[in-house]
């Protein structure tokens, strides 16, 4: 990706250029949390990935822009399959959701012949088709409450797997993978931003490590995040996720102070205004899938939105100790 640097004045005049394209093409933009500053202006839905899979579904536009990486537009194209969706950006890949193959899934399965299968919405399409049901972190504990069996295989996020595990009697079954944003936050950069602040509640992604949900004070999704600092009464706020969740938080609340000690997610930063002016003039990066990929993939996200669709806030959580099931793959 080539980042073109504009003037103030170039980027108002390609946000006013978007909007105009978003009426004409009959579009709508939907972006993570995680998007530059400058996307939010122009999406019509900011969210998690629980609220951008609704949004897709819910959508009646013709075309979705979908600012985010590769697992999120293609989650789109399942749930709206009739609508056109784009990527504008190259290279958004997210790596965690190829850290999973079929194979994988048929060796655990194998291993584990009665466990229900759940996938992270971070997999891709043909990991979708080959599970049970699907989970944000917003309501993984949710989704796997609801599954029959009393052995599920989670996959891939290890971590999001072991924080489950510390609210379900379940035997978790974990996969291998990690997002690399969140398994980089250790104790010691907590511990160092509270030397700093140390009366600011630590607030935890659940993709984070167990040594760091252990330390933290509540531990929720990005958007939890917003709903968490907005009702507690601290002014400051350490936030342990992707860097670009602060930005949001400051347009949320903007009276509150928050200090990140995440990274970088590079795939998420690859989304420009230029790629999606281009998107939207030239239908660059428009996502396929087979229609038989589509029909058995979007089996498992419907489940999870039949769960959890109609929920308007999904809490924040406190720490208990991890449960005697669960199971660390190395």
């Amino acid at each position: 990706m080539t980042y073109i640097r504009h003037t103030e004045s170039e980027i108002q005049s390609l946000k006013e250029d978007i909007t105009a394209l978003k009426r004409e093409k009959d579009a709508i933009i939907l972006a993570h949390n995680y998007q530059r500053p400058e996307i939010y202006d122009i999406a019509d839905k900011i969210g998690d990935s629980l609220e951008l899979s609704l949004a897709a579904r819910d959508a009646r536009a013709e075309c979705i822009i979908f600012c985010g990486v590769d697992f999120m537009a293609e989650t789109a194209k399942i749930l709206s399959p009739d609508a056109r969706v784009y990527l504008p950006a190259e290279d958004t890949q997210c790596p965690m959701a190829h850290m999973v193959s079929e194979s994988d899934i048929f060796s655990l399965k194998e291993q584990y012949p009665d466990a229900d299968v759940v996938s992270y919405v971070n997999t891709s399409a043909s990991t979708k088709a080959l599970s049970d049901i699907c989970c944000t972190s917003a309501n993984a504990i949710e989704i796997v409450r609801s599954c029959a069996s009393d052995q599920v295989i989670f996959l891939p996020d290890q971590n999001l797997a072991s924080y489950v595990q510390r609210f379900s009697d379940k035997l978790i079954i974990p996969g291998r993978g990690n997002c690399y944003v969140h398994d980089r936050i250790t104790p010691i950069m907590v511990d160092n931003m509270r030397a700093f602040h140390w009366n600011a509640p630590f607030i935890a992604h659940p993709e984070c490590r167990p040594e760091v949900i252990d330390i933290a004070d509540a531990v929720c999704s990005t958007s939890g995040m917003i709903a968490y600092c907005q009702d507690h009464p601290a002014e400051t706020f350490i936030i342990g996720t992707e860097n670009g969740m602060i930005e949001r938080l400051k347009r949320e609340i903007p009276e509150k102070r928050f200090y990140a000690v995440g990274g970088i997610c590079t795939p998420m930063k690859q989304t420009t205004l230029d790629a999606v002016k281009d998107s939207l003039l030239s239908g660059a990066g428009e996502v396929t899938l087979e229609k038989s990929l589509i029909y058995t993939a979007r089996g498992a996200l419907e489940r999870m939105l039949q769960i959890s669709g109609r929920k308007k806030n999904i809490p924040c959580r406190q720490m208990k100790k991890s449960g005697p099931g669960i199971i660390i793959r190395k």
